[in-house]
């Protein structure tokens, strides 16, 4: 079910793997609400559990609907395959674990989603992978954190909650002397704003949750395979792709699927066969709708929250602005580089004062927002604050959150479609004798 109606960005977000041709020829992709599928004959079900066939076996694996999300995410970030899941988080772990395979390493940045850091340090702990955090600015640090186990490089193109531009060719460069690929979550990012594939990285990971969706109303998430990772070059290395599939006897993934594909086939098959992360036919259909409006939705709050963030530093209560579009920000002119289109409506700013009082000068800050909403997510079409120390990044060290650039004074703003002076104005009356 693909479309070639065009190659630019917009009718690609609208169009991109879906062609309308069911009996009812419907102009959207429909919702396949089922559980399973009937097959033509045991010979096709047969083929199709052993991958000698490509088709979907049950909707744990894979779901009409939640393909046509995975050729559009993967057509909009110009990748060759793509595996759509329930979450961001799962999307991340997915990944990472068909990545760093047994007794894997991970280097992964410092300035990473608080929920992120509790996945890699607790839970990949416990199945025995090991994880170096970095600064993503220190070159030197990437590659001193690198050894023979290392696996995967892992950031964030934009670091949640403060706004750090990673440099994407740098970090994937030291990714590919060392022979592992780099993955980048772009969820703050979005393709609409930049495409990380286009800059080195080889697998790029999103929370459909936020911007795709951009409703708030639906958990998601996907990972796009660029197909430009060759395992093949030392098969050694990588014996979940090169070495016999021992569940589907002598299947070889890479020799079966090549680049573009085996990565897809492998997390499917064996990651959400086994854990089960499954993406429901309605969430993916849901994500597929707010898909159609991302560049609309992006570029508007963008605009806003440059807006916002223009005023608050400015604004004698607030002691600094972490955005990267502000002249004098530290990574203002990488934001000017891989961001052209815009910078992302996620920043985070530190009020005045001591670390002693913040959290009841947050709380007053926070308590008399009226159009902000007080909400753990970002990306929605509603405008949202929060407090990382408290909430998103909670369970971060006092050293880890330094690490990330994040105090107790820092409050984090997702700039929605409200009108832009509303926002302001409420801000301005919040911030009022703090």
């Amino acid at each position: 079910m693909t479309s070639s109606r065009g190659t630019g960005f917009a009718t690609r977000q609208v169009q991109a793997a879906f062609t309308a041709g069911s009996p009812a020829f419907g102009a959207v992709p429909p919702i396949h609400q089922t559980a399973a599928y009937e097959f033509a004959n045991l010979e096709e079900a047969a083929d199709l559990f052993a991958l000698r066939r490509t088709g979907i076996i049950y909707s744990r694996n894979a779901n009409p609907t939640q393909q046509v999300l995975e050729e559009r995410v993967a057509a909009l970030e110009g990748g060759l395959s793509a595996v759509a899941v329930a979450s961001g988080q799962a999307a991340v772990a997915v990944t990472l674990l068909a990545l760093a395979g047994r007794g894997g390493h991970i280097v992964a940045a410092d300035q990473l989603y608080g929920g992120t850091v509790d996945l890699l340090q607790e839970t990949f702990a416990d199945f025995g992978i090991g994880v170096t955090f970095v600064d993503q600015d220190d070159a030197d640090a990437w590659r001193a954190a690198i050894t023979p186990q290392t696996r995967v490089l892992f950031a964030e193109t934009v670091a949640n909650p403060i706004a750090q531009v990673l440099d994407i060719r740098l970090v994937a460069d030291i990714a590919h002397e060392a022979g592992v690929p780099l993955v980048v979550d772009s969820t703050v990012g979005t393709p609409a704003l930049i495409r990380p594939g286009e800059h080195g990285a080889d697998f790029v990971v999103h929370s459909a949750t936020k911007f795709l969706s951009g409703h708030g109303t639906s958990l998601g998430g996907v990972v796009v395979d660029m197909g430009s990772f060759d395992f093949g070059a030392e098969p050694e290395k990588w014996p979940q792709f090169t070495a016999p599939y021992t569940r589907f006897g002598d299947l070889v993934l890479w020799e079966r699927f090549g680049a573009g594909g085996a990565f897809a086939a492998l997390v499917k098959s064996k990651y959400v066969h086994d854990l089960g992360p499954s993406l429901s036919p309605f969430n993916a259909w849901q994500i597929l709708v707010g898909i159609e409006t991302l560049d609309l939705r992006v570029s508007r709050q963008s605009a806003t929250a440059l807006a916002v963030a223009e005023f608050l530093a400015e604004h004698p209560a607030v002691a600094r602005v972490h955005h990267p579009g502000l002249p004098g920000n530290p990574w203002h002119e990488r934001a000017l580089h891989y961001l052209p289109q815009g910078v992302p409506s996620v920043f985070s700013f530190d009020l005045a004062g001591p670390e002693d009082g913040a959290p009841e000068r947050i709380a007053r800050l926070i308590d008399r927002l009226q159009t902000f909403r007080l909400v753990a997510n970002i990306g929605d079409a509603r405008s949202l604050v929060a407090h990382p120390a408290s909430m998103t990044h909670s369970h971060l060290s006092p050293a880890q959150r330094e690490a990330a650039g994040i105090s107790l004074n820092t409050v984090r703003l997702s700039a929605g479609l409200e009108d832009p002076t509303d926002l302001i104005a409420d801000l301005r009356d919040a911030l009022v004798e703090l």
